[in-house]
């Protein structure tokens, strides 16, 4: 259900009213003059409530060899993506994102760098299709020997309806205020002679998480919070100066 915020805040600009003026001051001939104008500017905001969420997963594992840590990081990470499998999630929904092996170095005062040891990092991106099952799929994760879990991040699938109703208000909250100067100035509104719109994209609202050592000893609670849709309408109308 899209909440519609009440009475995004407009901002209105500058008339070319001046313009009408400046045609009689110079003698200038009314039907040779540039259309004296009116332009303004509105904004609208509408808010929705996520229902996708996307869950960042990782293990890291460490061992003398590279044997040693890929096979450990191996087996954590195929139970943590069996497990999300059993869940519900699809082949679709789970993609690995990261996957690095790299050294542990020494640097003895005098004396040549050496290994002691490496460090592999396996992460997946899970995509869930419901915001109620970020909780539980976390701790599923953790129960099964995930040790990172970088963040949460929570979008809409309703993103475009939002945005075309938040359009709508912005052009509603642009007319008015050029009502209110085309009035203000001695005239109304003419024809509309340009509208353009700039779309703020949808910011996903990201909870980041520090690494887990251990299983949550207690259900991880989850938050969507709201999201909020930006648009804002820039709008050219003829000025009609009162007979």
């Amino acid at each position: 259900m899209l909440l519609s915020r009440p009475a995004a805040r407009t901002v209105g600009f500058a008339t070319a009213i001046a313009a009408f003026a400046a045609q009689f001051a110079f003698g200038q001939n009314p039907s040779s003059a540039p259309t004296p104008q009116v332009m303004s500017t509105g904004t609208g905001e509408v808010q929705l409530s996520p229902d996708r969420a996307t869950i960042i997963v990782g293990v890291q594992s460490r061992a003398a060899t590279v044997a040693q840590a890929t096979a450990d990081n191996s087996r954590r990470q195929r139970a943590i993506i069996d497990t999300l499998r059993a869940l519900g999630l699809g082949s679709d929904q789970i993609a690995t994102v990261n996957f690095n092996v790299s050294p542990e170095m020494q640097y003895p005062p005098n004396q040549s760098p050496r290994v002691t040891g490496y460090v592999v990092t396996n992460t997946v991106r899970a995509s869930l299709r419901r915001v109620e099952d970020v909780g539980r799929t976390i701790d599923a994760a953790l129960a099964k020997g995930a040790n990172e879990v970088s963040g949460v991040e929570f979008t809409s699938s309703r993103a475009d309806s939002a945005r075309r109703a938040a359009i709508t208000e912005a052009v509603g909250h642009a007319r008015a205020d050029a009502e209110t100067m085309a009035k203000a100035a001695g005239g109304t509104l003419g024809q509309l002679l340009e509208v353009t719109s700039a779309f703020e994209p949808i910011r996903p609202f990201e909870a980041t998480m520090a690494r887990a050592r251990v299983a949550a000893a207690a259900p991880t609670p989850i938050e969507p919070g709201q999201l909020t849709v930006t648009a804002t309408v820039t709008a050219r109308w003829a000025f009609v100066p009162n007979r």
